[in-house]
């Protein structure tokens, strides 16, 4: 299982990467991620339903980490294409449904704290009951939306984990686009020198030095460190930390530019050593 869930993820990955055109995700971006997304459940589904899992502890971490991280997904641009098509015009009709939608996101959290606690404390003395198939209890938090969903290939709380994983990343997309519309400071530097890498390059390579704290001794945020990259770059690095999030999820491949930079540097001092 580890192993075709691992190549379908980085599939998958891969080509959201690819459409990755705008800083800024378009609707018909979104709506060509989440056929990418349809198309590898229904591949990991197919997988199951055929192949099964070797034992219990197989099936709760896919049920626990592995199919949620793909649903979450799903449901985070799904959110993401509804918030889109829904915003209304003008500066506060825009604030106050963005606000709108944090509030939404707090009531999900609110309602659903005891698991929120378990979940994120990385508890495991319920797993069997949450993350095994035919094997729920009704006393624990359970969704509607589970009873009416195909038991062949779902628990009673694997959708409430990828939930959870879509609330943190659609949060933080809503938060950006409230800053980026009503505070951010527009004003640039001159452009001097014109990044030709990739903004998902450029944001790994940006973490990479802020957490190495190399700018005033590690006394900014995150913030400030992309705001400087934007302004000597003349780019819009656009919502930023989702980007990251998305990187931090991936199974496999976090650091590919920071790899082959280094990778690059090593072969081309060997090449100098040898002239």
């Amino acid at each position: 299982m580890d192993n075709f869930y691992n190549g379908i993820i980085s599939k998958l990955e891969t080509a959201i990467d690819t459409m990755e055109i705008e800083a800024d995700c378009s609707i018909q971006r979104t709506e060509a991620v989440i056929h990418l997304i349809l198309g590898c459940l229904s591949e990991l589904k197919a997988y199951v339903l055929k192949r099964g899992f070797k034992n219990t502890d197989e099936e709760i971490r896919f049920f626990k980490y592995q199919k949620p991280a793909i649903v979450a997904k799903l449901i985070y641009y799904n959110a993401i294409y509804k918030i889109e098509t829904k915003k209304p015009y003008g500066t506060k009709p825009i604030r106050k449904y963005l606000n709108k939608e944090l509030k939404k996101l707090k009531r999900f959290f609110d309602n659903n704290l005891d698991f929120y606690k378990y979940y994120r404390s990385n508890n495991s003395f319920l797993d069997e009951k949450m993350f095994l198939r035919g094997n729920h209890d009704i006393k624990l938090w359970l969704d509607t939306y589970y009873f009416q969903s195909d038991h062949n290939f779902s628990t009673s709380h694997d959708y409430k984990v990828a939930k959870i994983i879509a609330n943190d990343l659609i949060q933080v997309y809503i938060e950006d686009q409230l800053y980026h519309r009503f505070q951010k400071n527009k004003s640039k530097a001159q452009k001097r020198l014109k990044w030709t890498g990739s903004k998902v390059a450029l944001i790994e390579l940006i973490y990479a030095l802020h957490y190495q704290n190399v700018f005033d001794n590690g006394n900014n945020d995150i913030r400030e460190v992309a705001q400087y990259f934007e302004s000597v770059f003349g780019i819009n690095l656009g919502n930023f930390y989702q980007t990251y999030l998305e990187l931090r999820n991936r199974k496999m491949n976090r650091t590919k530019f920071l790899d082959t930079l280094r990778d690059i540097l090593i072969k081309k001092m060997d090449e100098q050593d040898e002239k």
